[in-house]
């Protein structure tokens, strides 16, 4: 029974690991591409490991003291197909490890647009809580993030605070929002569905409620709900903006704002905060 624990261990991590929210069952393009390049290392690595598990017990058992059955050699010294074996199987791992990590680099770069006529987004991050602006619609959201399925999306992140790591597991590539820098990420989504997104760095004590709700719709539902968001919205005034800037979590910054639920659509979105947000660093969210 013993003996089985460490893969019955083994089960429950990927087990845990499954479902819309994780990589390991994915929902996008380059979730899918890391799904397939983690399991390549895994495969790969298997060959070195799976030698050592079942060698070490069976060295265990045949060499032995006193019951062993393996033959007494005190003056051997070396073993030319040992050695070969030793040292040459390593050096193939490390050789097919890094042309792979080599391309995958390449094609995953987050940086990379995927092909198509791609939604910009701009995500600024706050404590604790994420702003989802969407320049092209005029609107802006905390709680939900939604977007055409099918169709590429292109964040620009920041923060207007501490380093946080903006990430969509079901998606694939987490990514840092930093102050007073702006970093890129390219995703999509293969079908209509809601996955989880969150904050993967920690960033204080609020840090465990930092996540949100991804919506991939359809266009119809997706140019339905952005023109619903525009004529129903919350306006972005001062107010907005400055619980936005408190140190609060998303469920507190409804509450401040009077809102109903577990998100908030804003209209007219300042067209300059993310840009004033990503190149000053010593901007606290400072509005004109």
């Amino acid at each position: 029974m013993k003996r089985l624990l460490p893969l019955f261990l083994l089960v429950l991590l990927f087990g845990g690991c499954e479902g819309r929210s994780s990589f390991l069952s994915p929902q996008g393009p380059i979730a899918a591409a890391q799904s397939q390049h983690f399991w390549y290392v895994v495969t790969v690595m298997m060959v070195v490991c799976l030698p050592v598990f079942i060698g070490v017990p069976w060295i265990i058992l045949r060499y032995r003291y006193k019951h062993g059955r393996g033959d007494y050699s005190p003056r051997w010294h070396f073993s030319k197909p040992l050695e070969i074996l030793v040292w040459g199987v390593p050096v193939l791992v490390v050789i097919a490890l890094g042309i792979k990590l080599a391309h995958a680099t390449m094609t995953l770069d987050p940086y990379k647009p995927l092909a198509g006529d791609a939604v910009e987004i701009q995500v600024i991050g706050y404590d604790w809580k994420w702003l989802f602006i969407y320049p092209e619609q005029g609107i802006a959201t905390v709680g939900d993030l939604v977007f055409p399925a099918d169709r590429p999306v292109s964040f620009r992140i920041t923060s207007d605070t501490v380093m946080q790591s903006f990430f969509i597991p079901a998606l694939g590539s987490q990514i840092y929002a930093m102050k007073g820098m702006e970093t890129r990420l390219n995703l999509a989504a293969t079908g209509v569905g809601e996955f989880l997104g969150e904050n993967s760095q920690y960033s204080g004590d609020g840090f465990a409620t930092q996540s949100f709700a991804v919506h991939a719709v359809s266009e119809e539902d997706f140019a339905t709900w952005a023109e619903s968001g525009k004529a129903d919205g919350m306006p972005f005034d001062r107010t907005a903006l400055e619980a936005l800037q408190a140190q609060s979590t998303r469920s507190e910054l409804l509450d401040t704002l009077g809102v109903s639920g577990e998100s908030v659509v804003f209209t007219d979105a300042p067209p300059d905060l993310f840009t004033s947000v990503a190149t000053d660093p010593s901007r606290m969210g400072a509005m004109q």
